[in-house]
C-alpha cells in the first residue's frame, strides 16, 4: 500500500560493472603497443637535408610498464615515432579510445577504472612492412574514498513525456563539471535538453520541451575513475535502458472544476472534478505522476478512507483520485483537502493509463506550486534549466549518444502548449 507522506517510493537501479575488471574492451580502429622505459624498440635516426633529424620508430605506451597507482585522469595514451598504429587493446577493465587518422597517436576516451590491473597491447607496422607488438601492464590508483550513484529509472521500464532523468549521489558533488561531461544519453529520437543540479547530492536531467513519445533511451555515466570531490572516486560505469510510452497529458483547472485529459496529441476526455476547498487549494503548477495505487490509505483531520485508483502527483500528498463521495459538487465547486477528485468511472480510466512521469498541471489556484514537493523540474523555464548545469550547455541527444552545444546556436522551441511543453509561469498563483 502506498504512503501518502513525503517519502519516496523509488525504484532505484543500481548497475555497478564489477565484472568489468576481467573485460577487454577493444576498439575497431585502434593499436597497441607497450614499453617499459617508454620505448620497447629504438631506431637512430640519420640527419636530414638543413639539420633536422627523422623522429625515431617505434611505439611509445604510457604509462610505461610496472607503473603503480596511476592516476585515473591520466588515461592511456599511444604514440609512434614512424610505425603505423594497427590496434590497440585494453584488458584488465572497461576502456575504449580513438586512433588518429594518421595511425600515429591513440588516447583512452574517459577516466581510466580504479583499482585495476590493465594490459595495453599494440600492434603496429614498420615502414619497410613488418609487424611489431609492444605491451605495458600496470595498475591504477585504489582510492580511499568512493561515491556510489543511483538512477532512478528502472530497466526497460516505461515513463511518461515529462520524466527526468534522475541521479543521486551518496556523498556531495564537488567536480560537478567533471561528472555532467562524463554523462552520455542516446536516445531514438532528437531530443534537446540540459542536466541541472537540485543540490549537490542531486542531479537530473530534463528536456527543454515533453520528450518525444516513444523514445528509447539508453543512459552511460562513465564515472569509474572520475573525481567527483577531492580524493574521492566514482568505481563503476553506471548504465540503464528505458523507455517513453505514450503522450499522456493532464490540465486540471480549480475554477472551471473541469480536468482536460490529452491523449497522443489531441484532447481525449473532460471531466468534471472538485479541487482543494478555501484554505486548502490544490497547488499551481506543472507536475509529473510519481506513483499509484489501488487503493491508498488517506488520513488527515476527521478522515481516515481507502482512496480507490489514486495516482499521485506530490509528496505532500496531492492525489488525482476517485471521490465516489463527491460527486454531486464535481464540475461546480472545490471541496476537497487538496486533491483532485473525479468521477469514479474516470478515475479509473486515467488511472489504467498512467505511469510515472506523466505531466499533470493544475491551473486558476490561488496558491503557487512548491518547489521540490515532488518532481517539480518543469516549473522550470528553458533558462532556469540551463542555469542549473555547472557546464552552461545544452544536451544534443539522438541515437548516436549526446554532445554539449552552446544553447545560442540552438533554434528556437516551436512546440506549444499544453501538448509540447507545459505554460510558462505555471507554478505562480492564478
Amino acid at each position: 500500500m502506498l504512503r501518502t507522506g513525503r517519502s519516496s517510493l523509488r525504484t532505484v537501479a543500481v548497475i555497478c560493472a564489477a565484472g568489468l575488471l576481467a573485460a577487454a574492451c577493444q576498439s575497431s580502429n585502434a593499436a597497441g603497443g607497450a614499453a617499459g622505459a617508454g620505448s620497447a624498440r629504438k631506431s637512430t635516426a640519420k640527419d636530414k637535408p638543413g639539420g633536422r633529424q627523422t623522429p625515431p620508430a617505434g611505439v611509445t605506451i604510457t604509462p610505461a610498464d610496472g607503473s603503480r597507482s596511476v592516476s585515473p585522469a591520466a588515461g592511456i595514451t599511444v604514440t609512434s615515432g614512424g610505425d603505423k598504429i594497427q590496434k590497440v587493446t585494453v584488458t584488465g577493465g572497461q576502456v575504449t579510445g580513438t586512433l588518429n587518422a594518421a595511425g600515429t597517436a591513440w588516447h583512452s576516451q574517459w577516466t581510466l577504472p580504479v583499482d585495476a590491473a590493465l594490459t595495453v597491447a599494440v600492434t603496429a607496422t614498420t615502414p619497410a612492412g613488418r609487424t611489431v607488438h609492444q605491451r605495458s601492464t600496470f595498475k591504477t590508483l585504489n582510492p580511499s574514498r568512493t561515491f556510489i550513484t543511483e538512477i532512478f529509472e528502472g530497466y526497460h521500464q516505461q515513463y511518461g513525456v515529462g520524466m527526468p532523468i534522475i541521479l543521486t549521489f551518496n556523498h556531495p558533488v564537488t567536480n560537478r563539471r567533471a561528472v555532467e561531461s562524463a554523462l552520455v544519453i542516446s536516445t531514438s529520437k532528437p531530443v534537446v535538453g540540459a542536466w541541472y543540479w537540485d543540490n549537490s547530492r542531486t542531479l537530473i536531467f530534463r528536456p527543454r520541451q515533453y520528450w518525444p513519445p516513444n523514445t528509447r533511451i539508453s543512459f552511460t555515466g562513465h564515472l569509474n575513475g572520475l573525481q567527483g570531490a577531492p580524493g574521492m572516486y566514482g568505481f563503476y560505469t553506471l548504465t540503464q535502458q528505458f523507455y517513453i510510452g505514450q503522450s499522456l497529458i493532464v490540465v486540471a483547472s480549480t475554477r472551471t472544476h473541469h480536468m482536460k485529459l490529452y491523449k497522443d496529441g489531441k484532447l481525449y476526455r473532460d471531466w468534471p472534478i472538485s479541487a482543494g476547498r478555501p484554505g486548502d487549494a490544490t497547488p499551481n503548477g506543472t507536475y509529473v505522476t510519481i506513483d499509484k495505487g489501488n487503493p491508498v490509505l488517506m488520513t488527515g483531520p476527521g478522515y481516515r478512507l481507502e482512496v480507490p485508483w489514486s495516482v499521485r502527483f506530490t509528496w505532500s500528498g496531492d492525489y488525482l483520485h476517485d471521490a465516489y463521495w463527491s460527486v454531486g459538487e464535481q464540475g461546480f465547486t472545490n471541496v476537497s483537502h487538496g486533491c483532485v477528485n473525479m468521477p469514479p468511472a474516470d478515475a479509473e480510466v486515467y488511472y489504467k493509463m498512467a505511469v510515472p512521469g506523466d505531466p499533470v498541471t493544475v491551473v486558476g489556484s490561488p496558491k503557487s506550486g512548491t518547489w521540490d514537493d515532488g518532481w517539480t523540474y518543469w516549473f522550470l523555464s528553458w533558462q532556469q534549466l540551463l542555469g542549473g548545469s555547472s557546464l552552461r550547455k545544452a544536451v544534443m541527444a539522438g541515437p548516436g549518444g549526446s554532445t554539449f552545444v552552446s544553447p545560442a546556436t540552438l533554434t528556437a522551441a516551436t512546440g506549444s502548449a499544453p501538448i509540447d511543453q507545459p505554460w510558462p509561469k505555471n507554478s505562480w498563483a492564478g
